[in-house]
């Protein structure tokens, strides 16, 4: 049964007990070695991919970083694409959406990306921040990228349930479903207002998708990801493949009507 987030105060106690229980019984481990930039051949104009967020991109738990969420984007772009994709990744451990805004973005290079996808939220929700939290640092993150960046395609999926992670117990899932739904809502209607798209939460990740700490995906469940994704923008025609000059000659024409 589903009930209005800001009740889950009323759980705080049980959130703190099992977030502590939870804590104490996780392995903590380390962020994948390997490059944080790579290249996919292909033929034809190039897609240059950030990929920016929390530990997911960081490769937690993995073994090396092309069994990451990014090198794995890339390499799923090119070849639904046919086209070059260049790849960087943006990733840190336990980031949430402020910071990501304040120390990642500020840092990152002035470079001619296309496309860009956020991978961001889990942090918010397991650290209880709330809806006005969520909507700035979110929010304000999406303006910072399309300020810097104001050529790219911007991209952002929605939060899986806590109840399906198998690190987290069904009490703790239970007092944080509730907030997940706030924040895929609130995170929607952002995309929507500030210019980036929203995805549906990639269902289907079981317990075999999970790094051993059952919180971070593994390679398989990246690849699960990772082939959502890039489908779902494919059937609704958003990956933006169309050809530069196209686009341009486009762009062109809407000028000149106005």
């Amino acid at each position: 049964m589903s009930f209005p987030s800001w009740l889950t105060w009323a759980l705080l106690p049980v959130y703190i007990f099992e977030g502590l229980r939870a804590r104490a019984n996780s392995l903590r481990l380390s962020p994948a070695p390997g490059p944080q930039f790579g290249a996919v051949p292909g033929q034809g104009q190039l897609i240059n991919l950030l990929v920016v967020g929390d530990s997911s991109v960081a490769g937690v738990g993995l073994d090396h970083t092309t069994n990451g969420l990014t090198c794995k984007m890339a390499h799923k772009m090119a070849e639904v694409s046919g086209r070059p994709v260049k790849w960087r990744a943006a990733g840190n451990n336990s980031a949430t959406s402020s910071q990501i805004r304040d120390v990642v973005v500020p840092n990152l290079p002035h470079a001619d990306y296309t496309h860009i996808y956020i991978s961001i939220g889990f942090n918010d929700l397991k650290n209880f921040r709330s809806g006005k939290a969520w909507k700035k640092g979110f929010g304000e993150l999406i303006y910072a990228l399309r300020s810097k960046y104001p050529h790219a395609r911007i991209y952002w999926s929605n939060l899986m349930s806590p109840m399906n992670v198998p690190a987290l117990s069904w009490g703790l899932g239970a007092v944080l479903e509730p907030r997940r739904q706030m924040i895929n809502r609130v995170g929607t209607q952002l995309c929507h207002e500030r210019g980036a798209i929203a995805i549906s939460v990639t269902p289907g990740i079981t317990a075999e998708g999970f790094c051993e700490d059952g919180i971070h995906a593994a390679p398989i469940g990246n690849q699960h990801w990772v082939d959502h994704v890039i489908n779902e923008l494919v059937e609704r025609d958003l990956l933006g493949l169309e050809d530069q000059n196209e686009v341009e000659d486009k762009q062109h024409q809407m000028d000149s009507a106005l």
